[in-house]
């Protein structure tokens, strides 16, 4: 991606809202795609008309590119082209222009919806990292022909990575069967232009809230990176099939935990999940979170908790975890010979990291990723020989995780606990991290208030 279309992103992502310059962006770029393949169309007339246009600096580029948009777009997907204020001009003109001389569309677009989403990383609006999507995929190891399931889809990045995960290692297209669920009628139009754009098919569910009620099919492979510390409004029925019992229901002032049970009950048998959580997830002291995690490591779900490093997302400063669930730990085919029931295995990957470079922002180093799906590998012995490194990996016996009152945290099992891992500590460092969101996300409504009141 040129730095002159990732300014002229940032620049549209000064005055138009994360689900709207995401709509823009992937619309423009599968305009120029299709103009490209099939020059002589109406795509193709569309879009040279534009970059002409985007010659002109008198010219008012917001009603040429939506009825650009419009013309391109099934009526269905005419319904989300926003109106684009005149204090959007200048950020077009220049889009058109740099987006004419993108050659990796995919590449493109991944890295303007992570810009997008560092900019407007709040209640919920921000995408998957290339880096975490790609340990997320791995380390589930879907497989042709499986299903595959995001239940907060949003741009529907984490179903791309699996279709293409599969094709690098068949070669092929992928024949994974993708359903993506979101809340936003607007971010899955997105989606759809996303996996348009990547010649990929996937079944799109009617928008609502995932955790409204649960899914009737099943699948072999779920990924999910649904928001941290969210809120929602547990009103289940007693009949809820993926309801458990009301002493081990998901506490109700917190979604992670929610988000949990949602996914495990749609796992089908040796199915697998990778679902990024925040850190409370695995270290909440009060009882009804103690008790949740006791019922998942008594129906021995939980294969692997693995820490990530701080710092790696900008809608929370709160660390995470990546946790993986697999309804079969036992011994079975490709995914590995050894038989790991009553074992979770740990990983504390917390420097696995590198800084990005030109700024203060990190990634997962490419290293420290192959390291996390070396050590999974081993473990399972599907490749290498695992044993367990004092500050980085560990399995660990059922009985040993009930004695620590359930805590999944790695590094209460991979390292010595020092006295900043201590509970009461560590609980001060999180809820000093959530009280930061908090302040940041009241500075930036206030900041959209002030915005569109300039409009009025």
């Amino acid at each position: 991606m040129t730095s002159e279309m990732q300014i002229s992103v940032r620049a549209l992502g000064d005055v138009l809202s994360f689900h709207d310059a995401c709509r823009v962006v992937a619309g423009l770029m599968t305009l120029r795609d299709q103009a490209r393949k099939h020059p002589q169309s109406g795509q193709g007339v569309w879009w040279n008309h534009l970059l002409t246009q985007a010659g002109k600096t008198q010219q008012q580029m917001g009603p040429l590119v939506r009825n650009c948009l419009l013309q391109s777009q099934d009526e269905e997907g005419r319904a989300f082209v926003p109106r684009l204020p005149p204090t959007a001009d200048d950020a077009l003109r220049r889009l058109v222009k740099a987006a004419d001389r993108v050659d990796d569309l995919g590449d493109c677009l991944n890295q303007s919806f992570q810009d997008l989403s560092e900019m407007h990383a709040k209640a919920g609006d921000y995408f998957t990292r290339n880096d975490v999507a790609r340990l997320m995929v791995a380390a589930v190891d879907p497989q042709e022909g499986q299903r595959v399931l995001d239940p907060v889809c949003g741009s529907a990045g984490l179903l791309i990575g699996a279709a293409q995960y599969v094709s690098e290692r068949t070669g092929r297209a992928s024949t994974l069967d993708l359903t993506g669920q979101d809340v936003h009628a607007s971010m899955l139009h997105v989606a759809r232009m996303n996996l348009t754009a990547r010649n990929l098919d996937a079944r799109l569910l009617e928008p609502m809230d995932s955790l409204a009620q649960p899914f009737e099919s099943s699948y072999d492979i779920i990924l999910a990176n649904p928001p941290f510390n969210g809120s929602w409004s547990p009103d289940r029925r007693a009949s809820d099939p993926s309801w458990w019992d009301a002493e081990t229901a998901p506490p109700r002032d917190n979604a992670n935990l929610a988000w949990i049970l949602h996914i495990l009950h749609a796992l089908a048998p040796r199915g697998r999940a990778a679902i990024l959580m925040a850190e409370g997830a695995a270290t909440g002291a009060r009882q009804v979170e103690q008790r949740f995690r006791g019922r998942l490591v008594d129906e021995d779900v939980v294969e692997c908790v693995v820490a990530l490093p701080p710092g790696l997302f900008t809608h929370s400063r709160a660390p995470c975890c990546l946790w993986l669930l697999n309804t079969d730990k036992g011994p079975h085919g490709d995914w590995g010979s050894s038989d790991r029931r009553g074992k979770v295995l740990f990983i504390n990957a917390r420097t696995a990291y590198e800084p990005v470079p030109g700024s203060r922002k990190r990634r997962l180093s490419p290293e420290g990723v192959e390291q996390v799906l070396h050590t999974l590998e081993a473990w399972r012995e599907a490749a290498g020989q695992y044993r367990d490194e004092p500050g980085r990996c560990r399995s660990v016996h059922a009985e040993e995780i009930a004695g620590q009152r359930y805590d999944l945290q790695p590094p209460r099992y991979t390292d010595e606990l020092s006295p900043d891992d201590a509970p009461d500590q560590r609980q001060i460092h999180e809820l000093t991290a959530k009280l930061r969101d908090k302040f940041e996300e009241a500075h930036a409504l206030e900041a959209d208030l002030l915005r569109i009141l300039d409009e009025l």
